[in-house]
């Protein structure tokens, strides 16, 4: 029976009768290395061709096309010039390549891609031993996938003669097995076991692997059928009448899970059975088939995606956990590992679910093995492994081969140290530790459970050194490791060192060193702490007033930029302005116009609070005049704006209604704003909100000239206490924006009224937090907060639209807590930003000056000017005709500047006769 294995072993005769024909010896071996080639690619062809459902093949002979491919080669061996010229220079530069890649694997064993180059190149080149060398090596140090061992595989089958061959191939498929579940090297392994039956114990070893198939990736949806069907084809095949019950049991077993392609798999089982198939199998198979619809939608969306479909698998493990079947998670996760097998956070998932739920001993340590196998890399793998054997009562031989413990303990920290210095700061130029916690942990070990306080002093000298020095949290944990574990000598020196050295909190060292010479130390240790730290803390502030005045400079330097910024716009759009101003239209001065006119000036409501919205009736007219002040301005009135505007604008102003408020009912109101502008029936909406607090009476909502909900409305009680409960609803957010409640209270008789809910003085228990990410939510950083003390309140500042902007205040019990936590977290990295903690401090709120009444020097008291609800506004024009205005009197100048205007001057302008809307109107439109 002839086999490429022996067609290989015969090679050597073939090469020595080539000898002798060859005009040379250098011919002679040029033509051996030719047809060493062909051949190997001939074996590699015939073991494809030989593979799959004619597995029966490999025993009965070769191949049709084995037998081409042999011709071939002898074809090769009968003229080796003619394909010498074709392989020489491609096997060389093969030769070469396969060189190189042994040299770097022997420098870096761990190049993943180098060993896939090797291996692909020496089974291109038939070296079949090296082929399997290289192979074997790879396999010890990474998993390899299911294309890597099914290529192995098929090559060892190939080359399989006998039964210690054979075996070989199933140790080969055991291990395949066990790096990941693929279903098609179960299905080889199934095939290839079938081959052995007449061996001793094959039945049974056929038996047994289909079985574990079935158990491992049977529940696969969409290539568990293959399995069954193979299995069911198997026992088919055997002609036994205890077989027939046997193929019952597959097909019932089979229609009870659900799979693709179940309605054909029913069919055929009708079609087998002889008798009616049983009430109990259609029910579990309608089952089944409910079940398969639930599947569905996660499988086709597997199918329409793209490898490695981590987010599909990630929501298909999501569903399978709520129903909670262990056998189908561990299928998925295993299903979801063969794509996705360098996702540590998915090794970390199956894992943490294998710790907690199953705690099955032999596969847990498997799965543990396989992800360090995998993700060598992840640190959090490792701990997680230590953690699994040490929870399951693994030997300490097999986690480390030496029983020197302490030895092992000191040799995996200075391998720690070295590798992050290679590994990371020379490769990366950045501290792989920078708080220096492995350092600390061993010094820690050393003082605790060694009494060895020389070995930890040494490591801290070490840490200190780099660069940890002017931290006084890390000065802190070295004073509280030498009063546990040290004396007090070392104690009062390294607080001596740590004022000298602390540049970020030096007040809390020196607090310190005073409290311990107060207690421990004599008169004189005391006299020089004082002065130690006295003359540090001097040299401290000194540098901070620096610090602060060159802060402030550039302050004031960005405000004066601004202010020129803000300057240079007001200019330029106050010169667009003045290009852009027209002449009036010319309008005749009929009775229409008149109204016009009349509609124009209603179009100005009153700017107070107390009648927004409502429509000023032609009586009302002078009292507006008189809020505009003495001065004499009345509201800006746009006179020339086109007809149609002020037809729609005197329209929605009839249909608004007149919305006035009571100030008698202030005690029972509420004020609240920054509400959306987009908000839509602002009544029904906020209703339910306040009614919560107590019985609502009125919501009195604001809108614009237009109709357009203004964002802030007056909200009436029944009750005084349900006004003061709502005010605890400030800040609440509606639709995405904090909703301002306030007290309603008229400014214009309570001007210093402020409402502002939170202290601006120092608070030593609540903390500034700045430099937060936007992304960052009020429970994730109070879950950071709270590792620190008792966390009383957190409040995240935001804009008034709702808009985080990187600022928190953090209230703990106590001052203590408060100023741990600052230790602790200033400089902490969140989300990839580094935020800054400090005490809650805020800077003093400049007062605006109050406007008083001024007494010109020489003169009389000057009235202040009166301006509207706004303040000074760009509209504030006076609107008297040039025809009406009196041209003053120049006023005299001062030694010093202007003098005053005499007291009698101001009634000057009340000496013009009073005029109506319709008389103003005449006299703009006069021609």
């Amino acid at each position: 029976m002839a086999t490429a294995a022996e067609t290989s072993a015969s090679e050597p005769e073939a090469e020595s009768k080539a000898g002798p024909k060859a005009d040379g010896e250098e011919d002679e071996v040029k033509a051996a290395r030719t047809r060493r080639k062909v051949l190997s690619r001939a074996v590699a062809a015939a073991t494809y061709k030989t593979m799959g459902p004619a597995w029966d093949q490999q025993e009965e002979g070769v191949s049709e096309s084995d037998g081409d491919e042999y011709a071939m080669a002898s074809s090769a061996e009968s003229s080796p010039g003619e394909y010498e010229w074709e392989y020489d220079e491609e096997e060389e530069k093969n030769q070469l390549e396969i060189e190189r890649l042994e040299e770097q694997l022997s420098i870096n064993v761990y190049d993943y891609n180098c060993h896939v180059d090797l291996i692909r190149l020496l089974r291109l080149e038939g070296e079949l031993t090296k082929v399997r060398m290289a192979r074997q090596k790879m396999s010890e140090i990474f998993p390899l996938t299911e294309e890597l061992w099914l290529e192995w595989l098929h090559d060892e089958i190939s080359m399989a003669q006998d039964g210690l061959d054979r075996e070989h191939v199933y140790d080969l498929f055991e291990k395949a097995v066990k790096d990941y579940i693929c279903p098609n090297i179960w299905l080889e392994y199934g095939q290839y076991s079938v081959g052995g039956i007449g061996q001793k114990g094959g039945l049974e070893k056929v038996r047994s692997v289909f079985e574990r198939a079935l158990s491992s990736v049977g529940l696969h949806m969409t290539k568990g059928l293959a399995l069954w069907e193979a299995y069911r084809e198997f026992e088919s095949a055997i002609v036994e009448a205890a077989r027939l019950e046997k193929v019952h049991s597959l097909f019932r077993r089979q229609l009870a899970i659900p799979l693709y392609d179940m309605e054909a798999t029913f069919a055929e089982y009708e079609e087998w059975s002889e008798d009616p198939i049983p009430e109990s199998v259609i029910q579990n198979y309608n089952k089944a088939l409910q079940q398969l619809e639930k599947y569905k939608p996660y499988e086709e969306a597997l199918l329409q995606a793209e490898a490695p479909r981590l987010a599909e698998y990630q929501a298909y493990i999501d569903f399978e956990m709520k129903i909670g079947d262990p056998a189908r998670i561990q299928l998925i996760f295993e299903r979801a590992l063969v794509e996705n097998c360098l996702v540590p956070d998915l090794w970390i998932r199956y894992s943490q679910y294998l710790d907690r739920q199953l705690k099955v001993k032999d596969l847990v340590l498997s799965v543990h093995n396989r992800a360090i196998r995998n993700c060598p890399w992840t640190v959090a793998l490792w701990s997680r492994y230590l953690l699994a054997m040490e929870r399951h009562g693994v030997d300490h031989q097999v986690i480390s081969d030496s029983s020197k413990e302490l030895e092992e303990l000191r040799a995996a920290f200075t391998r720690a140290l070295e590798y992050l210095k290679q590994e990371v700061e020379e490769r990366f130029n950045e501290s792989g530790d920078p708080s220096c916690v492995i350092m600390q942990n061993w010094a820690r070990i050393e003082a605790r459970l060694c009494n060895n306080m020389q070995k930890a002093r040494e490591l801290w000298d070490s840490i200190m050194t780099r660069g940890n020095a002017k931290y006084a949290n890390m000065w802190l944990e070295y004073y509280n490791l030498e009063r546990a574990h040290g004396d007090t000598q070392h104690c009062r020196k390294a607080l001596h060192r740590a004022v000298q050295c602390t540049s970020d909190y030096p007040e809390h060292v020196c607090e310190v060193l005073l409290t311990m010479e107060r207690t421990e130390g004599s008169l004189e240790d005391w006299d020089i702490a004082v002065q130690k730290t006295e003359t540090r803390l001097a040299r401290v502030n000194e540098q901070r007033m620096k610090a602060a005045e060159k802060e402030a400079a550039l302050v004031q330097q960005e405000e004066e930029k601004a202010e020129q910024r803000k300057r240079a716009r007001a200019e330029k759009k106050a010169l667009k302005k003045k290009k852009k101003i027209r002449g009036p239209e010319k309008r005749g001065a009929d009775e229409d116009d008149e109204k016009e006119w009349g509609d124009d000036e209603e179009e100005q409501p009153s700017k107070r609070r107390r009648f927004e919205n409502s429509i000023p009736a032609a009586g009302e007219t002078q009292n507006v005049e008189v809020a505009a002040g003495p001065a004499g301005k009345c509201a800006a009135v746009d006179v020339e704006p086109p007809s149609k505007q002020k037809e729609k604008a005197a329209s929605l102003k009839r249909d608004m209604p007149k919305v006035l408020h009571d100030s008698s009912k202030d005690s029972i109101t509420v004020f609240v704003s920054n509400l959306p502008y987009s908000m839509q029936e602002p009544d029904a909406k906020l209703r339910p909100l306040f009614e919560a607090c107590g019985e609502v009476v009125q919501i009195r909502p604001i809108f614009s000239n237009r109709g357009d909900f203004r964002g802030y409305c007056y909200v009436e009680f029944k009750e005084e206490k349900s006004a003061l409960q709502a005010l605890e609803m400030d800040r609440k957010s509606v639709e995405g924006r904090p909703m301002f409640v306030s007290p309603c209270v008229d400014k214009s008789k309570n001007p210093d009224f402020k409402v502002f809910r939170y202290s601006t003085s120092l608070e030593k228990h609540k903390l500034f937090i700045s430099g937060l990410p936007f992304s960052c939510t009020k429970e994730e950083l109070e879950e950071i907060c709270k590792a620190h003390g008792t966390v009383k309140d957190l409040r995240l500042v935001t804009n008034r639209a709702g808009k985080p902007k990187g600022l928190a205040y953090v209230e703990y019990e106590n001052e203590s807590q408060a100023s741990q936590a600052v230790m602790k977290m200033d400089g902490m990295t969140i989300k990839e930003n580094i935020i800054k903690v400090a005490i809650s401090n805020p800077p003093q709120r400049k007062v605006p000056e109050k406007p008083e009444t001024r007494k010109a020097p020489g003169g009389p008291m000057l009235l202040p000017q009166t301006y509207g609800a706004r303040g000074k506004g760009r509209t504030q024009l006076s609107l008297l005709p040039r025809a009406l205005q009196r041209p003053s009197a120049a006023a005299p100048q001062a030694e010093n500047g202007p003098a005053a205007a005499p007291a009698v001057a101001a009634p000057a302008a009340t000496e013009a006769p009073k005029m109506s809307n319709a008389d103003f109107a005449k006299l703009f439109l006069r021609k």
